[in-house]
């Protein structure tokens, strides 16, 4: 499986964050020489930290938004992959920093593109935006890929600005035949071990559960689809392989990943699942802050199964499972770089053989 990576460079922007962590661990494990590009962990504790990932694979701290910096690390480094994942990726932050959201998920991913386009080596680049990219009416069918790119808070919008940009980066710059593939990717509510950022569901429930507290549900009733962290990121490396390939350029475009339809739950109904797998702890409701966040949002995966082969492992229950299972490893003092890669193999294990046609 992901036999292509095997011998192959594969930079990763973003790699000190939770996805970017994950990746890094998955790709190492498929053979590939993997190069990290990143701020450095704003959490404590941390994915990056606590998997010793710097003692894995080449680190190299900087911000995609240091021009001259990032294409000097590609000139080096000649990837044949880049995985773009660097962002500023939280909504309720991006009301408080707007221009920082902006510059580093916009211009920054400009940047990237740049750096590629200019090292000369790279031959498949997967943008990696999110769910949140589409102007969300709030409906209960899920969004197509072709649907109207939007964005109600700052985060969002400067995720469908990246849509946008990115599909008229490929038009103008990524049409010869020495030119790189590029397609974006987008994820639903991605959770699993490692992730300690602020103001998300997962991590607010380990830091209460940990610490004995009730946590505390400022939206209880808004409905997500939420899938473990392994499952967007098979989506990724497949459609890296796929635009890889001889045909690679008719995978240029964009992909939703999410879960199935019976993953798509509320928050109060996931951390109901957390705490009983938990085996303790309790919630409550407390006022909203006034800060809008979205209701409802849903992904229409048909395009990713049809044109890639690709469909979801781990339903909802299994996911939470697999994230409690991953912090109760971290607090009982684990080597938790070899329970990750244990879990991944798990999950390597529960594919099919017809999951990826």
């Amino acid at each position: 499986m992901f036999e292509c990576y095997r011998g192959k460079k594969v930079l990763i922007t973003g790699h000190t964050g939770f996805k970017g962590g994950w990746l890094s661990v998955w790709l190492k494990s498929l053979g590939a020489e993997v190069l990290g590009y990143a701020l450095a962990p704003e959490t404590d504790p941390c994915l990056f930290e606590a998997i010793s990932l710097s003692s894995e694979i080449k680190s190299v701290f900087g911000d995609i938004c240091d021009e001259k910096h990032l294409q000097g690390v590609f000139q080096e480094f000649k990837p044949d992959f880049v995985f773009h994942l660097a962002a500023q990726p939280l909504v309720r932050r991006s009301y408080f920093e707007p221009v920082l959201t902006y510059r580093t998920n916009v211009m920054g991913t400009l940047n990237v593109l740049e750096a590629a386009r200019t090292c000369g080596s790279v031959k498949a680049f997967v943008n990696v935006t999110t769910d949140k990219c589409y102007e969300n009416k709030e409906t209960k069918t899920g969004y197509k890929e072709d649907d109207p790119m939007g964005g109600y808070d700052m985060y969002s919008s400067s995720k469908g600005c990246v849509e946008i940009m990115s599909s008229s980066y490929r038009r103008s710059f990524l049409q010869g035949a020495d030119a790189f593939n590029m397609a974006t990717a987008r994820a639903g509510n991605v959770i699993g071990g490692g992730d300690w950022a602020k103001d998300r569901l997962v991590p607010d429930c380990v830091r209460a559960l940990h610490s004995g507290q009730k946590i505390e549900l400022r939206n209880p009733s808004s409905v997500r689809p939420w899938q473990h962290v392994l499952e967007p990121l098979s989506g990724y490396l497949l459609l890296g392989e796929k635009l890889f390939s001889q045909n690679g350029r008719e995978y240029a475009q964009g992909f939703n990943f999410g879960p199935d339809e019976a993953s798509l739950l509320t928050v109060e109904e996931v951390v109901k699942k957390f705490v009983e797998q938990w085996g303790s702890g309790s919630y409550c409701v407390t006022a909203s802050d006034g800060l809008h966040e979205a209701g409802l949002l849903n992904l229409n995966i048909d395009k990713a199964f049809a044109v890639l082969g690709w469909k979801p492992v781990y339903n909802a229950d299994k996911a939470v499972q697999k994230t409690v299972e991953w912090y109760r490893a971290f607090y009982d003092n684990k080597n938790m770089y070899d329970f990750t890669i244990k879990q991944i193999r798990e999950y390597e294990e529960n594919l099919d053989g017809k999951t990826f046609a």
